[in-house]
């Protein structure tokens, strides 16, 4: 096993860039990389690479995370009606707006070498190397000073861990505050007046600083911190042949179904403020005293484990304290995606629900 661990670490890294610009085709490629890394649970030999980064841009683009609300999220005919995209990314937590002035970055990893700390000082040192002095803060932001720049999201899949995330270098903030509506429950915990008193561009700190400047730093930073006695190899996106899974992904994130997501009529309905890991919307189809079919909304960053949530409660008697023993014995301290384990979501979750349900 230890073999098998120091011949990955060794295998080539991967930089990829694109000159693309739309959100579907961009995340459908992220996807579609994430199955050219070393996996833990898979020895296919077309995952070659030990570590891969993925640096992209959308433009005129709202992007909401897997479980939340594309409607309460953002004012979706605005959007569409100036042009701009709706896209739905794999991974949790909140809404963000993307446009040229923004950098995007994915860090793909084998699930067990990823190690959240040192991803994220990929971007901290990329940034301190530009002069700009940054700190990561709370469960997924990357701040100057109280001001965030950057959002990061986190997901596991079929062995493989991504880490990725949005970098503020010169963003029209005005559209974000047109299209994104943030929740009064998220000003209220926050203790902030708006939107704009909460970010930051990273121009505002280094006036001259440029996407590209700012791209080959990050480049730098994360061969310096996953590069070491690995070849290196470096692609445009436009070199990726575009099979028939590229196809199918990019189809996919393009779908309605997965942009807007499914509506189900509900008997129930239960919000349960904000946590620190974020906050949920239960809605509960019930017949006959059981749940048929249940839905929830949330920005927390476990988005698998919250879709796990949802499709458990089917079958479950429509009585708050047995749907509240039913979550709290859910998740995995293991499987955590982010610093705030499965089993405490859970607890939290089912403590509201013994409230407020009735």
């Amino acid at each position: 096993m230890k073999e098998q661990a120091a011949m990955k670490q060794s295998s080539p890294i991967l930089i990829v860039t694109t000159r693309s610009v739309n959100p579907w085709n961009n995340l459908a490629l992220e996807e579609y990389l994430m199955g050219w890394c070393h996996s833990d649970s898979d020895d296919d030999p077309q995952r070659r690479y030990g570590a891969i980064l993925y640096l992209w841009q959308n433009q005129h683009t709202v992007v909401i995370g897997r479980n939340q609300n594309a409607w309460a999220e953002c004012r979706t005919g605005a959007l569409e009606e100036d042009g701009g995209y709706l896209a739905r990314r794999s991974t949790g937590g909140g809404a963000v707006y993307h446009d040229l002035g923004n950098l995007n970055f994915s860090i793909i990893l084998p699930r067990s070498r990823f190690d959240l700390g040192r991803s994220f000082d990929v971007i901290l040192e990329a940034v301190r190397h530009l002069g700009i002095q940054a700190e990561r803060s709370g469960r997924n932001d990357i701040l100057i000073g109280d001001r965030k720049f950057s959002g990061n999201a986190f997901r596991y899949l079929r062995g493989v861990a991504l880490h990725h995330g949005t970098l503020m270098v010169d963003t029209d903030i005005e559209p974000l505050l047109r299209y994104l509506t943030v929740s009064d429950l998220k000003l209220q915990s926050r203790a902030i007046k708006s939107v704009r008193s909460r970010v930051i561009n990273l121009i505002e700190v280094e006036n001259d600083l440029t996407l590209a400047a700012l791209s080959e730093s990050v480049i730098d930073s994360f061969v310096a911190e996953y590069g070491e006695n690995a070849g290196k190899d470096r692609m445009d996106a436009a070199m990726i042949p575009r099979d028939q899974e590229l196809a199918r992904l990019e189809e996919d994130y393009a779908s309605w179904e997965w942009r807007y997501g499914s509506t189900i009529k509900f008997d129930a309905r239960i919000e349960t403020g904000r946590f620190p890991w974020g906050q949920a919307e239960f809605l509960l189809e019930v017949k006959k005293g059981v749940i048929a079919q249940a839905l929830i909304y949330s920005d927390a960053l476990d988005s698998d484990f919250i879709g796990q949530i949802a499709a458990s409660l089917t079958g479950v008697r429509f009585n708050p304290q047995e749907i509240a023993d039913h979550v709290a014995g859910l998740g995995k301290a293991d499987d955590t995606v982010g610093e705030i384990s499965q089993p405490t979501i859970a607890n939290d979750m089912a403590e509201v629900i013994r409230q407020r349900l009735f």
